[in-house]
């Protein structure tokens, strides 16, 4: 199977091109790369203010910024995302400021608010739920008769669950205009992937639901890009759905409250750093090419430092989220079972015996 799902590429580990595109320009490698470092450094910056106990738990994606700032390129305005939780490269890239990413993690109910026209969902927390509401959404469009179109992201993992197969029958049934984009890092939380299941690929998976399935190098932002928007174009097209499965690798852990040292062995993490890094591959296509400038990733780089800086001023400023919320925005009325769960919290919290 995996010689009938090939890794699509355009630039390898050392920026060496593969596969030529007559649209690949300086200024998209360039825009690219900014996009990339502006993810990293957010990602960074909430790692250590998670650290530091200025936001919650915080789930790290350095390493998979190609897969979701290629992908979430590739949309137009009034498209859908629905990320996961891990999907903050993606939402950035799609028009999510950096404030509300997060607030998100502040655990302010801000976070989950789109800006005004921006079709994003709120994270998804539970795993794999996701894709039937984006492939809804896509019938809904589709329904209404505009050329919007869905994207929704998940992990290697979520393809275990039911939400995913039902999600790529309906969409294949009533050929949905919905892009359904795997980042299969290997493992979901401390499972590797072969222990996961016996498809040596997530791509051919697509085959049993008679639509199209491609892979592609996640750690490659060109190709994640260009095949991504075949993929959307097709789908605006009326051709209906694809599975994309981006081969990609995060380096740090599931989240920070995971230790990712039991289960991987970390030294390959930093090998794999040298060898398919998004960033640095696209630094060293630059170098060959006659256009990398350190000067100019130096303001890149204060940019994205003074920006982010910024948003945690903003951030910052906000009052701790009222625990009132984690219970009222559950159903639109108020039920019996959500009441207790609440006044048993708030019993607790005062120190009375539940």
């Amino acid at each position: 199977m995996e010689n009938q799902f090939p890794i699509r590429q355009i630039l390898d580990g050392e920026g060496n091109i593969t596969d030529n595109s007559d649209e690949l320009t300086e200024d998209l490698v360039k825009e690219m790369y900014r996009r990339m470092l502006r993810a990293r450094t957010l990602d960074r910056k909430s790692v250590n203010l998670q650290r530091q106990g200025r936001i919650g738990t915080y789930a790290p994606f350095e390493g998979q910024e190609a897969a979701q700032i290629g992908s979430a390129s590739a949309m137009e305005d009034g498209d859908w995302m629905f990320p996961t939780y891990r999907d903050h490269a993606a939402t950035l890239t799609f028009g999510h400021s950096v404030t509300t990413i997060m607030l998100y993690w502040k655990g302010r109910v801000e976070g989950c608010v789109p800006p005004e026209g921006k079709n994003i969902f709120p994270p998804a927390v539970p795993i794999a739920t996701q894709l039937p509401h984006a492939t809804g959404a896509a019938m809904a469009e589709k329904r209404k008769g505009s050329d919007r179109v869905s994207i929704a992201y998940f992990g290697d993992g979520a393809t275990s669950e039911g939400d995913f197969h039902e999600g790529l029958n309906f969409a294949s049934v009533f050929k949905a205009p919905v892009v359904f984009f795997n980042q299969n890092n290997g493992y979901a939380i401390s499972v590797p992937v072969e222990k996961q299941m016996n498809s040596k690929t997530i791509a051919q998976k697509a085959v049993s639901y008679d639509i199209e399935g491609i892979r592609v190098d996640g750690n490659d932002v060109l190709a994640v890009y260009f095949e991504t928007k075949k993929a959307v174009e097709k789908a605006r097209r009326g051709e209906g759905p694809t599975l994309i499965e981006a081969v990609t690798w995060r380096y740090g852990a599931h989240t920070t409250a995971d230790d990712p040292t039991k289960y991987r062995d970390q030294q390959l993490s930093e090998e794999k750093r040298n060898q398919i890094d998004p960033l640095l591959r696209l630094e060293r296509y630059m170098e060959k090419n006659g256009f990398w400038d350190e000067e100019w990733k130096n303001e890149v780089m204060n940019v994205c430092d003074r920006e982010i800086e910024q948003a945690v001023e903003e951030m910052e400023a906000y009052p701790d989220a009222d625990i009132n919320d984690m219970f009222g925005h559950v159903f639109k009325e108020p039920v019996w079972t959500i009441e207790k769960q609440r006044d048993e919290y708030l019993s607790f919290k005062r120190g009375e015996t539940v």
